[in-house]
């Protein structure tokens, strides 16, 4: 990926609610979700969000101005084209290593873009019967 990708803002709930449907994963202080927006725009989108269960104003702030430069940074590097990404500060963001947050997002960053395999594997299907000790 080249660091000439568009970075958008995600502004409207709408926005960040679609992006919840998505696939999300956490890493250390933080969480993100990803939605591949598929609409053929290859702009990256990010959000950034903390709830009052990490703290007062004053620490959601310093949180997701934490959040916004580490994405500014790795984004680019790690993220894929037309995705959208809202970061979500976890408890600890605000107080987290300068580069212990930079591994936290840049792990679940290149994790979130990684294709996964098939986790589903069909299997036999396990009856009442196949267990005789078991009340029914």
């Amino acid at each position: 990926m080249t660091t000439s990708l568009k970075l958008l803002r995600l502004t409207r709930r709408p926005q960040f609610l679609a992006a919840a449907k998505g696939v999300s994963l956490a890493r250390g202080a933080v969480l993100i979700q990803q939605l591949d927006r598929q609409d053929g725009d290859p702009a990256i989108r990010l959000g950034f969000t903390a709830t009052k269960k990490i703290g007062g104003a004053v620490t959601r702030n310093r949180a997701k101005r934490r959040l916004r430069e580490a994405a500014r940074a790795l984004t680019p590097v790690h993220g894929r084209p037309g995705c959208d990404y809202v970061f979500i500060a976890r408890s600890g963001t605000a107080e987290r290593a300068w580069d212990r947050l930079l591994d936290d997002v840049k792990s679940t960053l290149t994790r979130l873009a990684t294709p996964r395999a098939a986790s589903h594997v069909e299997g036999p299907t396990v009856t009442p019967a196949d267990h005789p000790g078991q009340d029914r």
